[in-house]
C-alpha cells in the first residue's frame, strides 16, 4: 500500500520552475531516498508534502489524503525536521520534550508516553538535564529526532537527519530511523547529500536533477544499472550526464 502518491507535482517560483512535473510513490513502512545536487527540488518537494508549499500543478497525497485539500489531516499524520530546525534555548532538552507532548498529545495519558518515548530515542541520559543552549550539533539534532518521532507519525519527513555530524553521531541517528521502522512501522522520507548515508539506509532511492526526477530504484538496482559499486558513482553519472547536456 501506498503512504505517499506524487503525480504530476510542479512549482513554480515566478520564472523559475523548481519542480517540473515529478511523480514518485512511497510504501508503507519503506524507508525512500530523495538525493540531488544543491536546487534540484529537494527541498520543496518535502516542504509541499509537509503542507509549507501549494504546488503550481499537480497532486501529491499522504495516507490517501491531499496535502492541499486536506492539509489540517495531513499536519496529524506527518512529522517534518528541516536541516536547520532548532529548539527552544532556554529549556533543557527534557523541558523542551515535554513541552512538544504537551503540544501533541490529547491527554495526559498519552503526553506522559510521548515524553517517555522521546527520553528514550533520545539517548542523551542526563543531558537531558542540561539546557539545550549547552547541547552540540549532535546532540541538538537527536533531540530533534526524538522530538520528531515520538508522535509516532505514519510519515516522518527528515531533511538531512545527519547533517554536519561526526561519523558515530550519523550511526546513531540511522540506527534509530531503522529501528523505529522496523518496530513502529514508521514511513520515512529523507533527503541527504551523503551517498553513503541512503545506501545503507534506505529501501529505494529517487534522484532528482532540475527539477525532475532522473531515476528511481533500490540502491543495488541503481548500482547494477549503472555497473557503477556505490550510490555515489551512480549519482555522479547521473548528474554529470544531466549537466553535460
Amino acid at each position: 500500500m501506498a503512504m505517499v502518491e506524487v503525480l504530476n507535482l510542479e512549482k513554480d517560483y515566478g520564472k523559475v520552475k523548481a519542480l517540473k512535473g515529478i511523480s514518485f510513490s512511497i510504501n508503507e513502512g519503506e524507508i525512500f531516498g530523495l538525493i540531488g545536487p544543491n536546487g534540484a527540488g529537494k527541498s520543496t518537494t518535502l516542504k509541499i508534502l509537509a503542507t509549507l508549499l501549494k504546488p503550481t500543478r499537480g497532486r501529491a497525497e499522504i495516507a490517501g489524503h491531499d496535502v492541499v485539500k486536506e492539509a489540517d489531516r495531513v499536519r496529524e499524520i506527518i512529522s517534518y525536521l528541516p536541516e536547520e530546525a532548532g529548539a527552544y534555548k532556554n529549556l533543557t532538552g527534557y523541558e523542551y520534550l515535554e513541552l512538544m507532548a504537551r503540544l501533541y498529545a490529547k491527554n495526559e495519558g498519552k503526553a506522559k508516553k510521548m515524553l517517555e518515548l522521546g527520553v528514550k530515542l533520545s539517548d542523551l541520559g542526563e543531558k537531558l538535564d542540561d539546557k539545550v543552549s549547552t547541547y552540540s550539533k549532535g546532540m541538538m539534532r537527536k533531540l530533534l529526532i526524538a522530538r520528531a518521532l515520538m508522535v509516532k507519525p505514519k510519515l516522518a519527513i527528515l531533511d538531512e537527519p545527519a547533517s554536519g555530524l561526526d561519523i558515530v553521531n550519523a550511526y546513531e541517528i540511522r540506527q534509530i530511523i531503522r529501528r523505529f521502522s522496523r518496530i513502529e512501522g514508521v514511513t520515512f522520507l529523507i533527503s541527504s547529500h551523503n551517498m553513503l548515508e541512503v545506501e545503507f539506509l534506505c529501501h529505494r532511492v529517487a534522484l532528482i536533477n532540475r527539477g525532475q526526477i532522473i531515476e528511481v530504484g533500490t540502491p543495488e538496482e541503481l548500482k547494477e544499472n549503472y555497473g557503477t559499486k556505490n550510490l555515489e558513482d551512480v549519482f555522479i553519472r547521473v548528474i554529470g550526464g544531466e549537466r553535460c547536456e
